[in-house]
């Protein structure tokens, strides 16, 4: 129980200790943000002051005349550039330094570990690499980067830790993502900071900070697989291997080595393969086409759930480090249809193994 939890008996009274002024800071990036805030604070005084002094000596010093005959004042280049130039110089300041921050927040070290999160109304669901899955706690080690890769499966939230003075919104049909990198051990508090519905006040949880040791053991117990075997077993599941081949006979790209990689596009752009690429190109196959292939894949909206989506994001990703197998040649079958199993129950377990249902490719697909 942290310190802010305990409650204190003391003549027969309880109370609760005084609460902190501010959060605990526990990542590399909260002294960033407290001393920008800190310098907006000391700014708005330093101003409020001025102002209000300079009312009051204008006022008592004018007070006595009370239909004061009026004076004609020419201009003065002088003061125009006096308070043109320093707020603006002010306002530089304090835009490069938000830049700053916001560039160090979103920009992820190289090597960061990597944790998925989905938000539904209203609890938090993370999916580590290595296949431990949670519901509104999440297990982190100590001084190590960590790399949150973000979704919702129904409305915006917003994953907000106070203690690493971390906040991003959680969106629908995309990626977002953040970092972070805990230096004290210790259950942190984590929010969701945008309403998103009835029980928004209860979509809480926390951040458990352990010893690298201690996480290692952890990561380890209870799985049955890491995220990218549960992500192979649906790409086989729903038929992904019959077009997107390891070779070159293929109906679909080869996605060994994709993620990361530029993709041309046969509208002639070019761009980043990353998760919301990935991500789209199985939920909306016909708003990105690559160059060379043709318009054939079945979307798979509303068939699979955001945790199976997770598990193939981590599959293609795998197969371009070689922590994860290569899709087996599969001949295509000879009247086009492509095994779909829908799946209406999000879980949080690996996909399910029923048998497969074929349906018609629709007309927008890769």
């Amino acid at each position: 129980m942290s310190r802010t939890q305990k409650v204190l008996e003391q003549d027969g009274l309880r109370y609760m200790p005084n609460f902190p002024l501010f959060p605990e800071r526990a990542s590399t990036l909260a002294g960033h943000v407290d001393a920008l805030y800190f310098f907006l604070v000391a700014l708005t005084l330093v101003f409020s002051v001025a102002i209000a002094l300079g009312i009051a000596i204008l006022a008592i010093r004018y007070r006595k005349e009370r239909q004061p005959k009026p004076i004609q004042v020419e201009g003065s280049l002088a003061l125009e550039l006096t308070w043109t130039i320093i707020p603006l110089g002010i306002t530089m300041v304090i835009f490069i330094w938000a830049a700053a921050i916001y560039f160090y927040e979103t920009r992820p070290p190289k090597g960061a570990m990597e944790v998925y999160a989905v938000g539904k109304q209203w609890m938090w669901k993370f999916e580590h690499v290595e296949g431990q899955r949670e519901i509104n706690t999440l297990h982190v080690p100590l001084g190590r980067d960590v790399r949150m890769i973000m979704t919702s499966q129904d409305v915006i939230h917003s994953f907000f830790v106070p203690a690493f003075r971390t906040k991003a919104d959680v969106l629908p049909g995309r990626y977002t993502s953040v970092w972070f990198r805990a230096t004290k051990t210790g259950r942190y508090h984590l929010f969701c900071a945008e309403y998103c519905g009835t029980q928004h006040s209860g979509m809480i949880g926390e951040v458990v900070v352990m010893d690298p040791a201690d996480y290692q053991q952890w990561a380890q117990s209870g799985t049955d697989g890491s995220l990218a075997s549960f992500g192979e077993k649906a790409f086989q599941q729903y038929g992904c291997a019959m077009c997107h081949r390891a070779d070159t006979q293929g109906r679909g790209p080869n996605l060994v080595g994709l993620y990361g990689k530029q993709v041309l596009l046969d509208d002639g752009r070019t761009l980043s393969a990353d998760e919301t690429y990935i991500r789209e190109s199985i939920m909306n196959p016909g708003a990105k086409i690559a160059s060379g292939f043709k318009n054939i894949m079945p979307t798979f909206e509303g068939q699979i759930s955001e945790e199976e989506m997770v598990a193939l994001v981590a599959y293609v990703k795998a197969l371009g480090n070689g922590m994860a197998n290569p899709p087996a040649p599969v001949a295509n079958p000879d009247n086009g249809v492509y095994p779909v199993t829908p799946n209406k129950e999000p879980s949080m377990a690996a996909p399910n193994q029923q048998k497969s249902a074929p349906i018609q490719p629709k007309p927008s697909g890769k």
